[in-house]
Formats: C-alpha cells, sequence, structure tokens
C-alpha cells in the first residue's frame, strides 16, 4: 500500500474537522485515525476480508473474491474446536447452528450449567460462502481461528460476569414463536457483529435516518450501496466502518478487553500456522468482523509481536453437534428486528440473480439444487494495489434505485392474498393503498424505491385496521412473504448416536419423524408384539423431551401394567435441537434417563418425594431392579435427614405404589422397602407433636403422616417397630386450630382411645355453642383430610357433614361452601370417592323416599348396645362361651377382670343348633387336638 493513498482523503477531513470543530483537536483525531486503521488493514500481507453477520452484501462481495482470489487457506473467525462440525453441514437445510455443549461443568460456576455455545450459519452469510469454497475446493485449508468454545466461558469467569444471550433489539418483535427458542439460552459466537456500541450514535443514525431500528438503516445505507460496489471499494467501506465504530465505541473495560484478547488469539494463531506451514500469506484469506479487522493491538498483523499467552483449556468435557436454527431464533440472539433475517435471505437470493454471481455451495447440500459436474474455477486475476475507493464514495451522493413497479404490485397482491388466508377482509382496493402507501412512505423518507421495510409499515396500516386474538399480525404475514421464518433442519447422517438410534427404534411406526410438525402414532400392541418397544421408547422421550415432542392421547404407563393400545401426538422435527443435546449426555436414551435419575435423586436439595420418584421412573421406564435399590437406599438417607413434613403427602402416596407393586410382582419385599418404613414409621412418629402445632404444617401434611404411619403400621410392628412410640406421639399432641384437632380425634378413634360415642358428642357440644359454630366448618374440614389415615370413618364424615347442612346458619354455612369444594378439589381428589359411596349407602336412592326416611345417626338405639359383651345383654347368642367359661375365665385373670358371669336366656341355645346336628366337624378337630 502506497503511503500516500488515502493523502487526499485525511486533508478533506483535516477541513471538515477544522470547520465543524473550530480547531484541529478530537474530531481530528478521531477521522484522521479511522484512514490510518483502514490504511494500516489494507497494507498487511494476509488479506483481511472484512463483513458483517448475516450480510448479503458480504456474502455477494465473498463469493466474488473467492473466485478471483482463489486463496489456499482460508482464516474464519469461528471458534477453533468447532471445526470437524463444518463437514457434516452438507447432511443439512440451512440454517442451522454450530454447537458446543457442556452437561457438566469443571472449573466454571456450578448454576451456569448446563453451558452452550452456538454458530448460526445461513446461505446468505460470507462465513457458509467460505466454508463451501474451502470444503468443495482440493488443495484448499479451511483453519478456524477464534478461541474455542472453553475459552468463552473462562474469560467470563475471569471478569465475573455471568454469560447472558443477547436481547432482540425491537420489543415488539414476536420472538415467542416455536422458532425464536431452538437456540434456548445459548451464548451465540458474534461472528462479523457490526453495529455501533454507543447508544448516541445509534440514535442519531436512526433519527437522521429516517428508520426504525438499526437493521433498516443498514439495509438501506450499506446493504443497497454495496451491493453493485467492486471488492475495493467494499474492502475498504467495511474497514472505515468498523474502525467508526470500534473508536467510538464506550470505554466497557470488560467488552473491550475481550474483543481485544479475541483479536490477539486469533492473530496468534493465524502467525503459528503460517509458521507450522510455510504458507505464503498472499495466498491465504483472513475472514472476520469488520470490527476486529481495524484492529490496534500490538499483536495485530504478520509481523505483529507473540506476546499473547493463550492458557490451557479447563477440565469441562465438550461435546459439539449440529442444531436447526431459523431467523427468529437468530434475530432473537443477536438483537436483530424481527424479520430482518428473512429480508436479508430475500435480498441475497434477488442480488444473486441480478448481478449473476454464482455463489458456492456444498455439494449434497439438502435445500439446494443438484450440481453437475462441478466447473473449475477459472485463474485467479493479479491482484494489485487498491486504489482510494473511499473518498468517492463518501463524496458521491447516494443513488437512488428506480422504482421496480411491478415487484412492488407484486408484494402487494401477495399480502392481500396472505391476509384473506389468514381471516382478514381485504380487498383489490387495500392492495392499491398498500402500494401507494408504500411509495408515500418512501418518499417522506427520502427514498426513490420502497424498502421491505416501508412496504411492511404500509401494510399494516392499511390492512391491519383492528386487531383480533388469535390471528396473525399483517407484520408477521410480511415477514412471512418475504421468505418467512425458515427453520433448518439436521439430516440424518449429522444427527449423534443417540438421535439416529431413536429414529431407527420407531421406525417400524412409518412416519417421517424428521418433518416439523404434529404427527399421530397408533400403536395396536396387542395385534402386533414389537410396537411394545416404540411405547418404551416414546415413555422415555416423554420422560426427557420438552412438552410436546411426545404427547401420549391415549394409554398410560403403570407400574406392572403392559400397554395393550396408544395413541401419541409426535414433534420430534419441531424439537430436533432438544434431541440433539441428548446425544450429548450419552449413547443411548436409557444412560441419558439413568444419569438423571442420579442426578436428581443426589442432588443437595432432593426431597424424599423426588428420590421416590426415580425410583418409581428406574422401575417404570428402564425396569432396572438394581438402579432402583440404590436410589431406594439414598431415599432412605433423605428420609432420615429431613426435619420437616412438606412432602408426607408424596413420600406416602409413591410408598403405597411401590408397596402394592412389589408385593403383586416379587416374593418378597426389597430391603430398602422394609427400611424406610421402620424407618419413617419411627421418623413421622417423632415429628407428629411438632406438626400438629406447627402452623407451617399444613392439615394435609399430618393426615399424610397419619396416613402412613396407620396404613404402614402392620408391616411396620412385624418388623419390630413398637406401637408404644405411635399411642405417645398422638398422646403428647396439642393443637390449637380447629382442623388439626378434629384429625387429632379421628386418629384417637382409630387407636380406641376415643369412641365413636364420645367422638359425636363432642361434635354435637361445637353445634351446640354459638361461640364455635363459626369456626365449625374448619372442625369438618379436618374430618375430610381424616379420611386418608382413618377412611373407616366415612360414614361418621358423611353425618357430620349432614349436620351441618342441616343445623349451621346460612351465614356460616353459605361463605364455607367454596372452601370445601375447593379442598375436595385440591387435595381431596382420592377421598371424594370414599364420601360419595358411603353418602350412596346411607341416603335412600330415590327423592320419593326421602320424605319418610330416617338417618341412621337419629334412629333410635338398637337392643344390642355398644356396651359389649358386659353389657346387660352380654349372654344373648353366646350359648358356647356360657356353657364353657373355662377359657374365658383365664383370660379375664390375666387381664385383672372379675366382673360376674351373668345367666345366659334360654334363646342362646340355638347358636349351636349347628353343632349338634352335625358333630362330625368337631368330633375330628377334637381328635387331632388331643393327637397333636
Amino acid at each position: 500500500m502506497s503511503a500516500g493513498t488515502f493523502e487526499a482523503l485525511r486533508g478533506q477531513l483535516h477541513e471538515a474537522a477544522t470547520a465543524f470543530a473550530d480547531g484541529p483537536g478530537a474530531l481530528e483525531g478521531i477521522l484522521r485515525g479511522i484512514v490510518d486503521d483502514v490504511d494500516r488493514a489494507l497494507g498487511e500481507p494476509l488479506e483481511i476480508f472484512p463483513v458483517c453477520h448475516h450480510s448479503p452484501a458480504s456474502a455477494l462481495a465473498m463469493a466474488r473474491r473467492l473466485r478471483a482470489k482463489q486463496p489456499k487457506v482460508v482464516y474464519l473467525e469461528l471458534c477453533e474446536d468447532m471445526a470437524p462440525l463444518l463437514t457434516e453441514l452438507r447432511n443439512c437445510r440451512l440454517p442451522v447452528a454450530v454447537q458446543a455443549f457442556a452437561g457438566e461443568v469443571v472449573g466454571f460456576p456450578a448454576d451456569w450449567s448446563p453451558l452452550s455455545v452456538v454458530a448460526p450459519i445461513t446461505e446468505a452469510s460470507a462465513e457458509y460462502q467460505a466454508i463451501a469454497y474451502a470444503l468443495d475446493t482440493p488443495g484448499v485449508e479451511l483453519v478456524l481461528v477464534d478461541r474455542s468454545s472453553d475459552h468463552v466461558f473462562q474469560w467470563e469467569a475471569r471478569d465475573a460476569h455471568p454469560p447472558a444471550p443477547g436481547e432482540p433489539a425491537d420489543p415488539d418483535a414476536p420472538h415467542g414463536e416455536d422458532g425464536a427458542a431452538l437456540h434456548g439460552d445459548a451464548v451465540g459466537v458474534e461472528i462479523g457483529d457490526l453495529r455501533p456500541r454507543f447508544a448516541e450514535l445509534e440514535e442519531h443514525l436512526l433519527r437522521h435516518g429516517r428508520v426504525r431500528h438499526w437493521s433498516e438503516w443498514w439495509h438501506q445505507y450499506v446493504e443497497v450501496p454495496l451491493g453493485d460496489g467492486d471488492h475495493d471499494t467494499y474492502r475498504q467501506v467495511m474497514l472505515l466502518i468498523g474502525s467508526l465504530f470500534r473508536r467510538l465505541a464506550p470505554g466497557d473495560p470488560r467488552r473491550v478487553r475481550v474483543d481485544e484478547d479475541r483479536e490477539r488469539y486469533m492473530w496468534t494463531r493465524i502467525r503459528g500456522h503460517l509458521t507450522a506451514t510455510g504458507t505464503d500469506p498472499g495466498d491465504c484469506l483472513y475472514v472476520c468482523g469488520a470490527f476486529h479487522a481495524a484492529s490496534r493491538v500490538e499483536e495485530f498483523g504478520v509481523h505483529g509481536t507473540d506476546t499473547f499467552t493463550i492458557t490451557p483449556p479447563s477440565g469441562t468435557r465438550w461435546r459439539h453437534g449440529l442444531i436447526p436454527s431459523s431467523h427468529a431464533a437468530i434475530e432473537a440472539q443477536f438483537g436483530l428486528a424481527g424479520g430482518s433475517v428473512s429480508i436479508a435471505a430475500a435480498e441475497w437470493a434477488k442480488n444473486v440473480r441480478r448481478t449473476g454471481v454464482k455463489p458456492f455451495r456444498l455439494q449434497g447440500q439438502a435445500g439446494t439444487k443438484k450440481q453437475g459436474r462441478k466447473a473449475r474455477l477459472p485463474s485467479p486475476a493479479p491482484s494489485g494495489a487498491p486504489a482510494d475507493k473511499l473518498s468517492g464514495f463518501l463524496g458521491r451522493p447516494p443513488a437512488l434505485d428506480r422504482l421496480d413497479e411491478a415487484e412492488l404490485l407484486g408484494w402487494s397482491v401477495d399480502i392481500v392474498r396472505a391476509a384473506r388466508r389468514n381471516g382478514y377482509l381485504a380487498s383489490t382496493a387495500d392492495a392499491i393503498a398498500v402500494f401507494e402507501t408504500s411509495i408515500l412512505l418512501a418518499g417522506m423518507r427520502d427514498r426513490a424505491k420502497p424498502t421491505p421495510y416501508d412496504f411492511q409499515d404500509a401494510a399494516v396500516t392499511c390492512i391491519e385496521k383492528d386487531v383480533v386474538p388469535g390471528r396473525r399480525d399483517v407484520r408477521r404475514l410480511v415477514e412471512s412473504m418475504m421468505g418467512g421464518d425458515r427453520v433448518g433442519q439436521v439430516g440424518y447422517d449429522a444427527l449423534p448416536p443417540l438421535a439416529r438410534d431413536v429414529h431407527d427404534r420407531l421406525a417400524p411406526l412409518a412416519l417421517r419423524l424428521q418433518q416439523r410438525g404434529v404427527q399421530r402414532a397408533l400403536l395396536d400392541v396387542a395385534s402386533r408384539p414389537e410396537l411394545e418397544a416404540c411405547s418404551d421408547v416414546l415413555w422415555i422421550l416423554r420422560r426427557l423431551l420438552p412438552q410436546g415432542a411426545a404427547r401420549p392421547i391415549m394409554g398410560e404407563r403403570r407400574l406392572g401394567e403392559r400397554p395393550i393400545q396408544e395413541s401419541w401426538d409426535l414433534a420430534l422435527g419441531t424439537h430436533q435441537r432438544a434431541l440433539i443435546e441428548l446425544g450429548y449426555e450419552g449413547v443411548s436414551i436409557e444412560q441419558v434417563l439413568e444419569q438423571r435419575l442420579r442426578r436428581t435423586a443426589y442432588d443437595p436439595r432432593a426431597t424424599t418425594g423426588a428420590v421416590l420418584e426415580t425410583v418409581e421412573d428406574a422401575l417404570l421406564h428402564l425396569r432396572s431392579r438394581r438402579l432402583a435399590d440404590e436410589l431406594g437406599t439414598r431415599a432412605l438417607e433423605v428420609l432420615s435427614r429431613e426435619r420437616s413434613v412438606d412432602g408426607a403427602p408424596e413420600v406416602l402416596r409413591r410408598v403405597r405404589r411401590l408397596l402394592a407393586y412389589h408385593r403383586t410382582h416379587e416374593p418378597a419385599l426389597p430391603a430398602w422397602i422394609e427400611s424406610f418404613v421402620t424407618t419413617g414409621y419411627a421418623h413421622y412418629c417423632t415429628l407428629l407433636p411438632t406438626a400438629f402445632t406447627d402452623e407451617d404444617a399444613t392439615v394435609r401434611q399430618v393426615g399424610a403422616m397419619l396416613g402412613f404411619l396407620f396404613s404402614m403400621e402392620g408391616l411396620a410392628l412385624s418388623l419390630g417397630c413398637d406401637r408404644t412410640q405411635l399411642e405417645l406421639a398422638v398422646a403428647q399432641s396439642r393443637p390449637e386450630d380447629p382442623a388439626k384437632t378434629a384429625l387429632l380425634w379421628a386418629a384417637r378413634t382409630h387407636l380406641g382411645t376415643l369412641s365413636r360415642t364420645e367422638l359425636r358428642a363432642r361434635c354435637a357440644d361445637l353445634l351446640g355453642n354459638p361461640l364455635v359454630v363459626p369456626s365449625y366448618p374448619r372442625y369438618l374440614s379436618g374430618f375430610l383430610h381424616a379420611l386418608e389415615p382413618v377412611p373407616a370413618l366415612a360414614d361418621f364424615v358423611v353425618e357430620a357433614v349432614s349436620q351441618a347442612f342441616a343445623r349451621l346458619p346460612d351465614q356460616v354455612l353459605l361463605p364455607w361452601l367454596p372452601s370445601l369444594i375447593t379442598s375436595l378439589r385440591s387435595g381431596g381428589t382420592e377421598l371424594a370417592p370414599l364420601l360419595i359411596r358411603e353418602a350412596d349407602r346411607l341416603f335412600p336412592g330415590r327423592l320419593a323416599a326421602l320424605d319418610s326416611w330416617t338417618p341412621p345417626w337419629e334412629a333410635p338405639p338398637s337392643p344390642v348396645g355398644e356396651q359389649g359383651a358386659a353389657g346387660p345383654h352380654a349372654g344373648q347368642g353366646v350359648a358356647l362361651l356360657a356353657a364353657h367359661p373355662a377359657a374365658c375365665d383365664a383370660l379375664a385373670g390375666l387381664l385383672g377382670c372379675d366382673d360376674p358371669w351373668r345367666p345366659a336366656p334360654a334363646a342362646t341355645t340355638r347358636g349351636a343348633v349347628l353343632l349338634s346336628e352335625h358333630p362330625a366337624t368337631g368330633e375330628a378337630l377334637a381328635a387331632l387336638l388331643t393327637t397333636g
């Protein structure tokens, strides 16, 4: 580069700085420094090609330059560890994203996990042109020189600043659709990011350019002018813009440090490769963002200093793959306006047709036309010293494009047709209005030709007269018409082994699983037993993938049951990214599920209920007794450490289910379940008195504790537990809450320390006390939850509720009814059938019988009361006992009872008629006992 190439431009800028700033000061330093940056980059022996992210002008200039120069080595600004994946792009349909993923982190904060870095690639990008040229041209080497994925997070951790994905620039951009979430929370690699970081500068450009957002400004003032420019003009203008934005960027130390370290990293890798291979820098091409092309670090250039030290990678294990991307996902991640990438794709296709430039495409690329024999590239054109193109470009007024009426008319007709399909009352008059309004808006913004953004505003103004819920807005319709939110797809051959295994195992369903959208799968396992394996895969995918990827319509999976018929809605193509990321965690879905179950169970914050859920999943999906026993032992450890009863309802529900399964399918209970029952019995007995008085413990939780103690009592006593511990825990409980008090009464009734007569009398006293009547519904709530531990009280609960409806005043009863209904709906779904069944047994079946019906609790007492055998009629019906009182006397003496016998009526002898008429059985039994 000649030293005087830009002297004329420097002089013009010096005069402009003097005129605007009343003297050569800071402004002159900035303006002249920009020219110095351009001069320095152009003078580098290694040609630097500045690009902008997803810019059609950059892609077009790159295609031209690659055919003209034909470099032997292409250095690309992309994470160096992603190089092996680029060859798989030919098996995908663009746009896709190259991803580095780490599920477990080493050397980084634990709350950053999982780590993910993505670099999206579209056909209308200079990066894809360079990749396609290098991979399909013999003798060309592609070298990625940017920092690795590990260093992305190393530098974030160094600056103590957590990584965050890009925020959308347009708040109205509809990034809530499916395509916008394809990248998840991954950190995007900014390849060729070119946007002013000086907020006042961006605001100034948008205001004077009469545009709404940066994407529109870039399209109008950079994309269109550079679309027809030659290589030297494009290169110098992009370097000028990169230098301007760099020098006017605010001094954020962290971001400046990262930018400069990236430049040092890349130039260090480039010099290392040149030294190792001995390649002539003139035969190479360095593709990087225009922001980094105007670098001023000491390591810049082939002859820069080697003072930068690249730190070794951390211990984090990274997995790499390709995931589907979309225009909306790129816009959401990199802060672009909604629809800008779709408009850029349409502009790229239009420029290719208009200029006749033949772009590079990977051989066999999905979604592209099949090419014939690959034509040989022409001989590279000699490259001389570039002339000063900036002076003429900056001094030339913007070229006004001629209005393309045919194109604008086609847009207007297409948007009206799309609006009609989506429920708008659009007509030919609206098409004419959109056409004329587009021209009017372009004229108001000093444009001779309406841009797609002008047309979008005109369509919204003329067609979307009102907003209807559930209907797509016109702005999104315009974006779809311009190319739409194109979603990429990763081909079968580029999928990880796990994803390919899932597709192979689901092949008997005969569905196109890579197709986007929902597909219905019908599994008749009874007639086709081979489909049971597909059912197993689908239930595991439902457990691992996001909601909607595999959704059962008919059929369910329970412990100990086999499928018969099932129906599924599958959307694996829509959720391809999630399926691919499963491949980063293991080689099969069973291995991934086992790892996740262990991770959940051994989490320091895991609860007993959560660990029992993993035990159930291990039996349900993996049918692994070994894993279930291991996780069950972990559940026992977690239970012994818990000091609250928050998870008691879930623990009770899952333990009951596991007990029922093992009792019906195995000869003996596992050792961990026996230990869990004994430990849980002692644990809940210890916590019971505190739970009754704790305000944070709900009635449902205390009821679940009692349910565990009462339902597991028989097994616990057989395993060596002491019932006295439960009796003492109940005796020590002193609740103050009415609901818990009723629950305690039910527990005492179950244990025999409180009779039904006493319980009924207490409830009657509550209804008879005017001071307690307002709180009586809370006692009923306690009785409702008592059906969990004491289901035998169902008849009494029906009686108590009936008494409440009969005797409570309306001002107390009516406000309580909603809480009763919500209580049954939320926590009483298992209890409501008990009440309904008992009410059906007690109440008359016909309405006519209701008038003469007498409730059982109001009926006169039967001759045999609740006094038992010690009552005045104890001898009736027990003639055998009265005739042979020796055994009863011995038991009475053992218990310390000395009540005298009452004479039995003569009628009681009728109870032994059967023995006298058929004595053979008794004689045989006597002989057996005598012989024994």
